[in-house]
């Protein structure tokens, strides 16, 4: 069974061999940059020709965050240990995954909960650009014309459905908790237990645009294959990253570790299934990580030896060549939380 390089120390965490070094220091979560937050134009502007998708979002938890986690006894003991007076206040831990925030009389405020923007990126230097059709009526559009648009909305940073890596990087920067204090020191979970596939097809899917409203239906099969080597992919390498932060022998770290080795043995299957390049490159790479405290060098090294390799893949299959792994995809008994039916409450 393919194994990542462990370097063994400590009896007290047995096979997870984690070296507790000198000196060390809490990681710091990354925040919402003020650029980022300027160019975040909110959900109600996305809504505006986005309808169903809008009403989908309303009955997920990714909605119900802004109004409901504030309210949560178990996010104010969460905060309360980590001294912070406001749960929903930009900037902090809470809001970096948890809000959409945008600027408003001069201030990085939040606005919403988990939103549009969260997944495919903030959309004031696309959102026009986007849905113009170049200047006509959709039926008037040359296909030249509809491919041109979509190449600059996507260079204004608009992260389309199809991307599945970068989508998967949004998602899997929160479901794996970047931050090691928010978890020994806060109690909060160390992440989700996500999954591309049996996430994105339950409650937040939303694949209603091109059957205009009238259905949501799951994702094609080649690009739940696609989805779920990836995710793989990713998991594994932010999971890495995630241990390349830690900097004591305690839950976070541990949980980290095991969550890399998960990821690493998915992948291990997903590679012997296929047999592709991109993953055995994923593979190489993911056999020269030592899971080591302090050690955010060599695993930023090989995580990002793994992304590369997933961006290669994302951008040269199309899903048709993967059907090795419609065995291991979850089905719809996994999938998270209830699809919203187009028509229905």
């Amino acid at each position: 069974m393919f194994r990542l390089n462990w370097r063994m120390a400590s009896a007290a965490v047995m096979a997870w061999g984690l070296l507790v070094l000198a000196s060390p220091s809490w990681g710091q979560a990354p925040t919402q940059s003020a650029a980022n937050a300027h160019n975040v134009v909110g959900p109600t502007q996305c809504a505006k020709c986005h309808k169903v998708e809008a009403v989908i979002w309303q009955h997920t938890h990714h909605f119900a965050s802004f109004r409901g986690m504030p309210r949560s006894q178990k996010a104010a003991d969460i905060a309360r240990k980590m001294g912070i007076s406001r749960i929903r206040e930009a900037g902090t831990i809470c809001s970096n995954c948890h809000f959409t925030s945008t600027v408003q009389n001069g201030q990085v405020t939040p606005i919403a909960g988990v939103s549009c923007e969260s997944c495919h990126g903030p959309g004031a230097g696309y959102i026009k650009i986007h849905s113009n059709f170049s200047g006509k009526k959709k039926d008037t559009e040359t296909a030249a014309e509809r491919a041109e648009r979509w190449r600059k909305s996507e260079a204004a940073g608009m992260i389309r459905p199809s991307m599945i890596y970068k989508i998967a990087k949004n998602c899997y920067s929160c479901h794996i908790v970047p931050q090691e204090k928010l978890v020994n020191v806060g109690g909060h979970a160390a992440g989700s237990p996500f999954e591309m596939v049996s996430w994105t097809q339950g409650e937040i899917r939303h694949n209603t645009w091109y059957a205009e409203g009238k259905s949501n239906l799951p994702a094609p099969r080649n690009i739940q294959r696609k989805m779920y080597l990836i995710g793989a992919a990713v998991e594994l390498s932010e999971s890495l990253r995630a241990v390349g932060k830690a900097t004591q022998n305690a839950g976070y770290a541990i949980t980290m570790a095991r969550r890399a080795q998960a990821a690493a043995e998915r992948l291990s299957a997903i590679n012997k299934a296929v047999h592709l390049p991109e993953t055995g490159e994923m593979m190489a790479a993911a056999a020269s990580a030592h899971l080591n405290l302090n050690n955010g060098p060599q695993l930023n090294a090989v995580a990002d030896k793994i992304d590369a390799a997933a961006q290669a893949f994302d951008k040269k299959y199309d899903g048709s060549q993967l059907g090795a792994l419609d065995s291991m995809i979850p089905g719809p008994q996994y999938y998270k939380g209830k699809p919203y039916a187009v028509g229905g409450p």
